[in-house]
């Protein structure tokens, strides 16, 4: 299997696994994956009592053949668990930090 198939695969895996331990009834978590154009996303919505629930967990991109996360609101972290799947960590780009900063960590900077 080519290297994007796989992170395409290790992507929606991560955001499934994610999308079950939804903890609220009420909230309804959807994976929204575009192969063709290598967008995944997770994103709740729904009620608790009169409050919307509705926003992005978790979005992350393939761009040039690395994995971009675009958003990131889990403890885990879905960097930290696809370094753990085996992609080295000069194929992930942390899109959340600004540029000028992603030369501070061990992940690709673009």
């Amino acid at each position: 299997m080519d290297t994007i198939e796989t992170y395409r695969n290790y992507l929606e895996k991560l955001m499934i696994e994610r999308a079950n331990r939804i903890w609220d009834k009420r909230i309804t978590a959807q994976t929204i994956f575009d192969r063709e154009r290598d967008h995944y996303q997770l994103v709740y919505v729904g009620w608790q009592e009169s409050r919307r629930v509705y926003g992005v967990v978790l979005h992350a991109d393939i761009i040039e053949g690395k994995i971009w996360i675009q958003e990131d609101g889990t403890e885990a972290g879905l960097a930290n668990q696809l370094v753990e799947l085996g992609v080295p960590k000069d194929h992930i780009v942390l899109g959340f930090d600004p540029p000028k900063l992603r030369d501070l960590t061990d992940f690709a900077v673009g």
